[in-house]
């Protein structure tokens, strides 16, 4: 006979990804999110920050009682490929919904719709206008994120030389709030002599973003410094910078993964690069999701629970905060690449 631990121990949380799936034992948590189906859908397949997301939502889902963590993506990053992938799932009747938006405005019909047939639509990483979803978990504050990338390029360049951006794709709500405050930051006159020259995108896809840096180089000859606040665009701006011999000449900075980053950061390519943690981002944005399951508020000013990674306040337009972005340099890069 089964007894009631042995019941519990057993239940199973599906992390698919395609045709795939990884079960991991969940263990036992609120009832209210047993039995439930949650999809986190993100920009593209193939995006390591993502997959690392993912596991965490693994982690929360297990601790919120069995929930299916549906894992998936459009093979591009572009929000029509996004929209029919949440068109399918509205299809399948899942019980919410978290997204990472291709393209703020152009997925607020399908997560109406979503939310006109019950499921529960969240986003995270890069918004949905609110109209189309109840919250939206921002890893950190937009000036804060965009502001210290400026900071750490121009630490490293003692606030002298050419800077140009290189971001993911236009349309892309995260990378362009954060462009606009990277520009705000740029007002301080200790960056007088440090212009931004260019913006350049590479659709967060590793080949295009590498042929923006080459192009960026030759076509700016007096360039030092490159910020790309996007893990694929600043790996494949590192890897571009090591190919063409420029190391100890330009330097890029921005958010990546810090497994990703080593090398680059060894070779001296990079000084320093930021992000948080995007296992407890995945983790975070999930125990939300299980807590609006539940019955929790969303209404402004409402607190929600993130599980380990403690409570969030819901502000205006729906969007709560999760934490500060994480330095790494050639002292803890090491370290934590071998998490994530």
């Amino acid at each position: 006979m089964t007894n009631r631990r042995d019941h519990h121990t057993s239940r199973r949380t599906a992390l698919k990804l395609g045709a795939g799936a990884l079960a991991l034992p969940a263990f036992a948590g609120p009832a209210f999110a047993a039995d439930k189906r949650v999809a986190m859908v993100v920009k593209n397949t193939g995006n390591s920050y993502f997959d690392a997301c993912a596991n965490g939502a693994m982690e929360a889902a297990a601790e919120a009682g069995g929930m299916e963590i549906i894992y998936t993506a459009p093979t591009k990053p572009t929000p029509e490929d996004q929209i029919a992938v949440i068109d399918s799932l509205i299809a399948q009747r899942v019980d919410g919904i978290i997204v990472s938006a291709n393209d703020a405005n152009a997925l607020v019909p399908v997560g109406k719709k979503a939310m006109e047939r019950g499921i529960q639509m969240m986003s995270f990483d890069s918004a949905i206008a609110p109209e189309g979803r109840s919250i939206h978990l921002s890893a950190s504050s937009t000036p804060l994120i965009g502001a210290k990338q400026v900071q750490m390029i121009g630490e490293t360049l003692g606030y002298e030389g050419e800077v140009a951006i290189l971001s993911a794709a236009s349309t892309m709500t995260n990378q362009n709030s954060w462009i606009e405050a990277m520009k705000e930051e740029w007002k301080d006159p200790k960056y007088a002599n440090m212009p931004l020259v260019a913006t350049v995108y590479g659709d967060d896809q590793d080949d295009k973003s590498y042929r923006e840096m080459e192009s960026l180089v030759k076509a700016h000859p007096n360039l030092r410094g490159v910020i790309s606040p996007t893990t694929i665009g600043i790996r494949s701006g590192a890897k571009a910078i090591m190919d063409m011999d420029m190391v100890g000449k330009v330097w890029i900075t921005g958010l990546g993964l810090p497994s990703e980053m080593q090398v680059a950061v060894e070779a001296g390519a990079c000084d320093t690069f930021a992000i948080w943690n995007p296992v407890e981002y995945g983790y975070a944005s999930t125990m939300i999701m299980a807590a609006i399951l539940g019955g929790a508020d969303t209404a402004e000013g409402s607190t929600l629970s993130m599980g380990k990674k403690g409570d969030t306040v819901v502000g205006a337009d729906g969007e709560a905060i999760m934490g500060e972005p994480f330095v790494f340099n050639k002292d803890n890069v090491a370290e934590f690449a071998k998490i994530f």
